[in-house]
C-alpha cells in the first residue's frame, strides 16, 4: 500500500503494535495478571529482553523469580527494532576510554562481545529456529569519503580491542550496497541481525522452564525498597522479594522517577516494505544489517526481499504515516534502482539512553538492581546486563562494578530533550552538509578524470595521423602512453553527461 493510506491503528488487537514483527511472530498464551500476594526470592520488573534474561538465568541458578510487566512480552521497543546484534557501545571508545581508562574499557568490550555469544548460543542450543540467526556480518557505512579516518578506526578497533572487523574501500562497498551516496564501510564479521520479538518470546519460554513466573498486563505501581523484603505493589496484589530488578527505562516514570529522569527518551520510527522480489538485488547484495550512522543515520536490513528501514529519531512523534512518507523518501533518495517502493507497515518504538551513552547496570538501593539505558545499542547489551545482574545477584558477582564510571546523571527533564532535540538536528544537518560535499567532489573529480582522457585520446589520435617529431614525442611521453580502452570509450561519448 502506499504510505499516505497507513491506518494509524497502534495494536493488532492483543496488546501488540502492528508490525512486521508481530505479524510474523511465534504466537504463545497470553500469560494471567498477578492477582494474588506472592513471596519469591527475586521481582523483576520488565519483560523486555533484558528483565528475561535476568529471570532465566537467576531462576537457572535455583532462585524463585517473578517477572511483573505492564503490557505484553517485549511489547516495547524490544520486540520492535530491527533487531542489530553486534559487540559495542553507542558511545565511541575512544572516549569509553577516556572516562574509564583502557583496561576497563577493554573489559567491557569483552562483556558485549559475550552479549552477542549469549544470544547466539541461547538462540542456537534452544532451538529458537524462528528467531533466526542472521550472519553476514554488520556494515558501518560512511558517506563521507575519507579513507584514512576509517582506516584509523579499523586499525584502532583491531590493535585496542581485537575487534574482527575489516575496512572496505569504495568499491567494495558499492558493489555491495549500489548506493552512490555511500563511501568506505567497516565491517564487524561477528555480527548478525534475529528476529527480536520471537527471540523475546523464546526467552520467556526458557525463562518459564527455568521456573519464572511471568504475568502479564501487571504494571508495578509502586515499590517499597527499604528493608530485607521490598514490597511492589499492583493493581490487584503485592509482591514481596528480597531483591527488585528494574528491568526498564523511560516507561518506569512514576514507579521510579532517580532511574527514568537520567535517561533521554527518544523514538525511533520503522517500516517493512512490501515484497521487493528480485529487483533488490540491484539495490542491496548483502545479508546483514547495515547502518549510516550512529545517533542522525539509518539503520536497515533484508527479510527476504522486503526491506526493513529504521531512520533517525523523531524530533516529534509523528505519526506512522507521516513517518512512513518521511522514510520512504530516504529508501529513494539512496537507492533510487528501487523505485517507488510500497510501505506495507510502520511502526514506532521508544526507548531511552543515558546522556553518557553507555548502559545503567547495577544496584542503585541495597537489593535494588537496574539495568537500563539500551537505547541505540545492540541487543547485545541486554544480554550482557541479565547475565551481569544475575551472578551479582546470585553469586555475588563484582562484573557489574565496571560500569561504576557511568553512574546516573539527570538528563535535564524537558530541557535536556529539547537540547538533546537541537544536537540531533545540528548533528544531522552538518552530516548531510558533509556527505554532499563528499559527493560533490567525487563528480568533479570523475568529470576531470573524463577530461583527461578525452586530452589524451585526442593528443594520441593527432600522433597517429602526424609524422612524430621529437616534441610531440616528448608531450606524448608526458601523457604516460596510448589512453586505455575505457578512456577512449569515455572520450567518444562527448556528449554523455557524467553522473
Amino acid at each position: 500500500m502506499d504510505a499516505g493510506d497507513l491506518t494509524q491503528t497502534d495494536d493488532t488487537g492483543d496488546g501488540y503494535a502492528a508490525t512486521y514483527f508481530t505479524a510474523t511472530m511465534v504466537r504463545r498464551p497470553r500469560c494471567a495478571p498477578l492477582n494474588f500476594d506472592l513471596d519469591v526470592d527475586v521481582c523483576v520488573i520488565g519483560a523486555g529482553l533484558a528483565g528475561l534474561t535476568a529471570a532465566r538465568e537467576i531462576a537457572r541458578r535455583g532462585r524463585s523469580v517473578a517477572v511483573l510487566e505492564g503490557g505484553r512480552i517485549a511489547g516495547g521497543a524490544s520486540g520492535r527494532n530491527i533487531g542489530l546484534v553486534a559487540p559495542g557501545f553507542a558511545q565511541d571508545p575512544r572516549l569509553v576510554i577516556a572516562r574509564a581508562g583502557l583496561e576497563r574499557a577493554k573489559a567491557l568490550w569483552r562483556l558485549s562481545e559475550a552479549g552477542v555469544d549469549y544470544i547466539r548460543d541461547t538462540i542456537a542450543e534452544a532451538g529458537l529456529a524462528d528467531a533466526a540467526w542472521s550472519g553476514g556480518g554488520w556494515l558501518s557505512v560512511s558517506k563521507i569519503d575519507d579513507m584514512p579516518a576509517m582506516g584509523r578506526t579499523a586499525h584502532f578497533l583491531r590493535a585496542t580491542f581485537g575487534v574482527d572487523c575489516e575496512l572496505w574501500p569504495t568499491e567494495r562497498v558499492r558493489a555491495r550496497l549500489k548506493s552512490s551516496h555511500y563511501f568506505q564501510a567497516i565491517h564487524f564479521r561477528d555480527a548478525c541481525h534475529i528476529h527480536p520479538l520471537n527471540y523475546a518470546l523464546g526467552l520467556a519460554r526458557l525463562a518459564e522452564a527455568a521456573g519464572a513466573r511471568i504475568f502479564e498486563d501487571t504494571p508495578a505501581l509502586s515499590i517499597d525498597p527499604v528493608g530485607v523484603r521490598k514490597r511492589v505493589h499492583t493493581a490487584h496484589a503485592r509482591v514481596r522479594a528480597g531483591v527488585v530488578v528494574l528491568a526498564g527505562g523511560v516507561h518506569l516514570g512514576g514507579l521510579m522517577p532517580a532511574l527514568s529522569q537520567t535517561l533521554v527518551s527518544s523514538t525511533r520510527h520503522v517500516v517493512a516494505t512490501a515484497p521487493l522480489g528480485a529487483g533488490v538485488a540491484e539495490a542491496i547484495d548483502f545479508a546483514g544489517p547495515v547502518s549510516d550512522g550512529v545517533f542522525a543515520g539509518n539503520h536497515y536490513r533484508l527479510a527476504g526481499d522486503r526491506l526493513i528501514w529504521s531512520g533517525g529519531p523523531a524530533v516529534n512523534e509523528a505519526n506512522p504515516r507521516r513517518a512512513a512518507r518521511r522514510l520512504r523518501r530516504d529508501i529513494a533518495r539512496i537507492f533510487p534502482q528501487l523505485g517507488k517502493v510500497e510501505i506495507e507497515s510502520a511502526w514506532a518504538g521508544t526507548f531511552g539512553y543515558a546522556v553518557h551513552r553507555m548502559p545503567q547496570i547495577g544496584e542503585m538501593f541495597p537489593g535494588v538492581w537496574i539495568a537500563s539505558g539500551f537505547g541505540q545499542h545492540g541487543l547485545n547489551t541486554t544480554a550482557m546486563a541479565g547475565n551481569i545482574l544475575a551472578r551479582a545477584i546470585v553469586d555475588g558477582g563484582r562484573t557489574w562494578q565496571y560500569f561504576e564510571p557511568f553512574e546516573l546523571i539527570w538528563a535535564g527533564g524537558s530541557a535536556g530533550r529539547l537540547v538533546t532535540r537541537l544536537q540531533y538536528l545540528l548533528t544531522r544537518g552538518q552530516a548531510r552538509a558533509a556527505a554532499r560535499f563528499s559527493r560533490r567532489r567525487e563528480r568533479v573529480k570523475s568529470r576531470y578524470e573524463v577530461e583527461d582522457a578525452r586530452r589524451a585520446q585526442r593528443l594520441w589520435t593527432r600522433l597517429a595521423a602526424e609524422p612524430a617529431s621529437p616534441e610531440a614525442l616528448a608531450v606524448a611521453s608526458a601523457a604516460d602512453g596510448p589512453p586505455s580502452a575505457a578512456a577512449g570509450a569515455a572520450a567518444s561519448r562527448p556528449n554523455e553527461p557524467v553522473t
